[in-house]
């Protein structure tokens, strides 16, 4: 079932509009926003392509709402890069909302295979949150919408703005990383905050506003939210390293490291060193009980089309940029989606795979 985060209407109004002020004054009232819609016209076109169910499509679409725009979804009950495509030159929106890759990389799929069927030169920017957004796939995009601005929102429902990334035909930023949000802080699993450049990991915390907490989940809301020097944070389990110049690097969810020979790895990180071969769709790096290593890293893996399935390829790939004990021990090929329909990683589905040998000598 989805997170029952129970946001205060009003804080959740100031979290959408935070970054709205910081351009200019914003309409405070629904009589200014009135007049302020007179004057200039109705707000923008945005097109939503998760469901509205999920944080990131309700969020910017209520976003959208608030600044006087107006939204388009989509009709199919699952993701379809074409119909999207075709809704964007059919509406001319000027945002677009996706979650990672799992939006991004069909839709990159979709361009490449028809060069110059959409016109897509209305869209100004692109919104991301939820998932991670490879470089090799925002190059990708911006090869097809050069006057587009790519924003990457490190977020969750339970805390919200805690960094961004924004990235451009002219300025690239790698996977994962963040500038860190006024509201953020870092702290270790002692409750210290973690010096920049210290290369020590820590805890993403964000400060007020917050939600409540979870809904009908007492142990999680006081698990998730804590009091640290007389300031409530909302800490959802993200942990990072925080750069000498300040920036985030995003490790993964504590949740889903794997403890492999007492050394810590982040699913996350083995996953996009996989995603940057050119024979993976997508794949999911999860742990499974093994007698030698407590955890043994374990990756299952969409093939893009036409591709064919080596495994041995695959471990030597991840290991010319990640240490050894990243590596998968193991590599199979997925007989399911990897994905929710809402672009979640459906990890449990990957263990299911993973534990069953499923297509482990497939190919496409």
């Amino acid at each position: 079932m989805p997170k029952g985060v129970m946001w205060p209407h009003h804080d959740l109004r100031e979290v959408t509009l935070s970054s709205a002020r910081k351009l200019g004054p914003v309409p405070e009232t629904l009589e200014a926003l009135r007049e302020h819609t007179r004057k200039i016209g109705p707000g923008g076109r945005a097109l939503i392509a998760p469901p509205l169910m999920h944080g990131t499509g309700l969020l910017t679409a209520i976003g959208t709402h608030l600044a006087g725009g107006s939204l388009v979804t989509l009709a199919g009950e699952t993701f379809d890069p074409v119909e999207m495509l075709d809704a964007i030159e059919r509406h001319k929106p000027q945002s677009l909302t996706i979650v990672g890759d799992s939006f991004a990389r069909p839709i990159l799929n979709a361009l490449n295979a028809n060069p110059g069927r959409w016109d897509v030169s209305s869209v100004a920017i692109v919104v991301s949150s939820g998932v991670m957004w490879s470089l090799e796939v925002k190059r990708g995009l911006l090869e097809h919408m050069p006057q587009a601005m790519l924003s990457d929102a490190f977020s969750s429902s339970e805390a919200l703005g805690m960094g961004s990334s924004i990235m451009t035909k002219m300025g690239e930023v790698k996977t994962a990383k963040f500038m860190i949000g006024e509201r953020c802080r870092v702290f270790d699993e002692n409750d210290q905050p973690v010096e920049p450049g210290s290369g020590v990991r820590g805890l993403v915390a964000l400060g007020p506003p917050n939600p409540i907490g979870y809904y009908k989940d007492d142990e999680k809301t006081a698990r998730t939210f804590r009091v640290i020097d007389g300031v409530r944070y909302s800490i959802p389990g993200d942990w990072c390293i925080v750069e000498a110049d300040g920036t985030l690097t995003l490790l993964g969810r504590g949740n889903a490291c794997i403890n492999t020979a007492g050394e810590k790895v982040f699913p996350e990180e083995v996953e996009e060193a996989l995603k940057t071969h050119p024979s993976i769709e997508d794949a999911l790096v999860v742990g499974l009980p093994d007698e030698k290593w407590g955890q043994a890293v374990t990756a299952v893996v969409e093939l893009a089309p036409g591709r064919t399935f080596d495994e041995a390829g695959l471990k030597a790939h991840v290991r010319k940029t990640l240490a050894g004990y990243k590596t998968p021990k193991r590599v199979f090929v997925a007989n399911r989606s990897l994905r929710a329909s809402n672009g979640k990683a459906d990890y449990a589905a990957a263990k299911a795979c993973a534990e069953t040998g499923a297509g482990e000598a497939v190919s496409a």
